[in-house]
């Protein structure tokens, strides 16, 4: 070989060892990244496809679906975000297949298909799926666009149809979590930023649209998350509003506004006609509401519990005269100095319990309250996880679940990595801490089957880095996340999934027909169920 040759070769050879030195550090974790979305879990691969559930169980979950008091909603599983108008998380229609004593097998399989960040699902009949996505952007534009709201088939989760609703490319709008509910008529309500629209759920087209008003909070920082179902079918939706000054996407430019010091506007609540998406009344309320409300009855009244950055107030829809109001008797201001916003309310027999540190604090740990419906000044306290301790974060999103029949409220503390069992005294609002576990979550707990055997829906959080803070996780979405049956009573874990990748934050476990529930990612779905182990059976 001639010797121009050798050093051409040779120059070659340093050129390739110096790109490889350079982009190494790039190129390695993102096909380490790919390798790792091709790889099957264990979960997985003790499917080896997807999960259509227990068939013979359909029709009975069904049945007892159609049973249960949902005014406003379609009859399903699942037909609202979070099981009905109170927001109350509880499915006692759904089926936990798996041994309440164990051993258990966890089963999992992916959507067949791929969809951009989604947060709620919702079924209408056994083999329909409902989904939306593209709501949880991070950071500033370019985004992926969305909201979408998307028809899947709920075993297999191939796409039938997708709706887009939005691209914040393009329209410049906030984009943050939205929710999903399904009408008595099977018709979907959708509300994002300013907008409300009716999609027809067999083809998914958009029946109707409507504006939202703002009041004083600009549009641009308004996002109309809360939509919930009054029993006269009448949507009540209210706004998120974004600290002014942010130009940050996603519900984290809350917290991410406050941190930075910046002032939010006040909320919005506006009442809709369901069909016609008509305007029927609105009024701004005296402060921000960053969580969503419940709705209820009370002494013959439709009556609205919101959770407002100081506390609870109580507002009345009135079918008759189609106005909204404020009860001015009932104002609650549960927080102590260095907590933060409540989270959105929780009914419990007579009582509104509501938990503190909604958007996280570094001085005073979470607690959890209870206020009595009738006299807002019976109120007690409890702090399920004790003092905050130096250097640690406390950030309790999710609502409170409650449990009535087993005068039970659970409350989850994402920034100390705990979540506890509570038993009230629903005659005297009284409170005791039964049980405490490690377990870092910022989701809900759903809890499912009947009274004596309630199992709950936790997630559990595995950080990537061990002494990574929380909030830096958090926002990274550095850490890894599984799936976890516990026993209602005791916290004690009855099965456990694989760790995925993270649950979307904001979103909900979803309980589904057949014994599967759903797991939301950023990527689209999982399907999981409990069976006991095969060895149990022999």
């Amino acid at each position: 070989m001639k010797k121009s040759a050798l050093i051409l070769l040779a120059l070659f050879a340093v050129l390739g060892f110096a790109i490889y030195k350079l982009l190494w550090t790039a190129v390695g974790p993102k096909l380490e990244h790919r390798l790792a979305e091709v790889v099957l879990t264990s979960n997985e691969i003790a499917a080896q496809g997807p999960l259509p559930g227990d068939l013979s169980l359909y029709e009975k979950e069904l049945r007892a679906s159609e049973a249960l008091s949902t005014p406003g909603y379609y009859p399903s599983i699942n037909g609202a975000e979070i099981a009905d108008a109170q927001r109350s998380g509880l499915f006692p229609q759904a089926t936990f297949t798996g041994s309440f004593d164990g051993p258990n097998q966890v089963y999992a399989w992916r959507s067949e298909d791929a969809f951009d960040g989604v947060t709620y699902l919702n079924n209408r009949k056994p083999g329909e799926l409902f989904l939306v996505g593209g709501d949880t952007p991070a950071g500033k534009l370019p985004i992926p666009a969305g909201p979408f709201v998307a028809k899947v088939d709920a075993t297999t989760g191939k796409q039938i149809w997708r709706t887009y609703l939005d691209n914040a490319n393009v329209s410049g709008n906030w984009i943050g979590n939205a929710n999903l509910n399904i009408l008595d008529n099977g018709t979907i309500a959708f509300a994002w930023a300013t907008q409300v629209v009716l999609l027809d759920a067999d083809t998914g087209l958009i029946l109707k649209q409507n504006t939202l008003p703002t009041g004083e909070t600009a549009p641009a920082d308004s996002n109309f998350k809360h939509l919930t179902v009054a029993p006269d079918r009448t949507l009540i939706l209210k706004n998120q509003t974004r600290p002014t000054g942010s130009q940050d996407q996603g519900t984290m430019a809350i917290i991410k506004g406050v941190d930075a010091g910046l002032k939010q506007g006040n909320s919005e609540l506006v009442a809709v006609n369901p069909d016609t998406l008509e305007i029927l009344d609105h009024l701004s309320l005296p402060e921000p509401a960053t969580v969503p409300h419940i709705i209820t009855m009370f002494q013959g009244k439709i009556a609205i519990y919101i959770g407002v950055n100081s506390g609870a107030l109580r507002y009345f829809w009135d079918p008759a005269t189609k106005k909204l109001s404020q009860d001015t008797t009932w104002v609650v201001s549960p927080m102590q100095k260095g907590q933060t916003t409540s989270d959105a309310p929780s009914l419990l027999g007579d009582w509104i319990v509501l938990q503190t540190n909604g958007i996280g604090s570094e001085t005073v740990a979470s607690s959890i309250v209870a206020v009595n419906q009738f006299d807002p000044t019976k109120m007690t306290t409890i702090f399920p996880f004790g003092e905050l301790k130096k250097g640690q974060w406390s950030f309790a999103p999710p609502k409170p679940q409650t449990d009535p029949e087993n005068s039970m409220i659970y409350s989850a503390d994402m920034g100390v990595g705990k979540v506890a069992g509570i038993k009230i005294d629903q005659a005297t609002g009284e409170m005791k801490t039964v049980w405490v576990v490690d377990d870092i979550t910022s989701a809900f707990q759903p809890l499912i089957g009947p009274k004596d055997r309630r199992v709950m829906l936790l997630s559990n959080a595995k950080l990537n880095v061990a002494k990574e803070p929380i909030k830096l996780a958090l926002f990274t979405g550095n850490y890894k996340e599984q799936v976890t049956w516990r026993d209602a009573a005791t916290g004690r874990i009855i099965a456990a999934s694989d760790f995925f990748e993270p649950l979307t934050p904001g979103s909900l476990i979803t309980p589904g027909f057949g014994g599967r529930v759903y797991f939301p990612t950023a990527k689209g779905f999982l399907t999981l169920q409990v069976l006991p182990a095969k060895e149990a059976k022999k």
